[in-house]
């Protein structure tokens, strides 16, 4: 298998998972780089996975179906009416063309809201950036922590393939608060000269994210202090809730 993403809209990434020449599709915020891609390299697009409804996500969904009317667009119920065909829910095993998908409900950014893992794919739209995570339009700091609790619990070398170029913006969050954490100015070195070379910071390992993303380390006991918690008696949920609204207001 190999895993290509293609940029699209501003900072976007439509990500294609090519196998025996075919290919599904993960989040078309837009047809056209889609199109030209698989005609370019005799690809044959069999399925869309949809994360969630917003339209830098969904908008390439009905004219990649005109052009391939045996597309199956697999997604949540939110995204009924942009496009999907088979819908499909949290705690789910999604099975075809030889793939076994693990489906996880992950509310926080839209109510319905998922990903999706195949051992060490993660399609994890806006819920999980590289150093970051979505904002809550929708669910509640304690919806999107348990989300990220749930994607925090996978192999560390699971591969983090998220829908945004955030990383740089991410880490400079993570710097203010953390300007001595040696993992994180390595990474955000690495970062930096990676965007200079118009290069992507992604796919990202989850062994990774574990040690520079502030938004995963919601239990250190440093980043509790610094945060004004007591480590002896917060909670994970308050301190991620706080590191949320910081960033919001960034």
């Amino acid at each position: 298998m190999e895993l290509i993403r293609i940029p699209s809209l501003v900072d976007n990434y439509i990500w294609l998972l090519i196998y025996q020449g075919n290919c599904i599709i993960v989040d078309p915020c837009a047809a056209k780089p889609v199109q030209q891609f698989l005609q370019k390299n005799a690809i044959k697009p069999v399925a869309i996975l949809l994360t969630h409804r917003h339209h830098d996500h969904v908008d390439g969904v009905k004219e990649l179906q005109k052009y391939y009317p045996e597309l199956v667009v697999y997604g949540p119920m939110e995204t009924s009416s942009k496009g999907a065909t088979c819908i499909i829910k949290g705690g789910e095993q999604l099975n075809f063309a030889g793939f076994s998908w693990q489906i996880f409900a992950v509310p926080g950014h839209t109510l319905g809201h998922v990903a999706y893992y195949q051992k060490p794919y993660l399609f994890c739209g806006d819920t999980l950036f590289s150093g970051g995570c979505g904002r809550i339009f929708e669910g509640t700091a304690e919806q999107m922590y348990h989300s990220l609790e749930t994607l925090k619990a996978l192999p560390d070398e699971t591969l983090v393939c998220c829908a945004h170029e955030y990383t740089a913006a991410n880490m400079v969050f993570a710097n203010y608060f953390l300007p001595h954490d040696e993992a994180i100015k390595a990474y955000t070195l690495a970062v930096n000269q990676k965007r200079a070379q118009k290069q992507s910071t992604l796919p990202s390992q989850l062994k990774v994210e574990k040690k520079i993303n502030i938004f995963l380390r919601y239990d250190d006991p440093y980043l509790q202090k610094v945060l004004g918690f007591s480590p002896a008696t917060c909670s994970n949920c308050d301190v991620f809730a706080k590191i949320r609204k910081l960033k919001d207001r960034f």
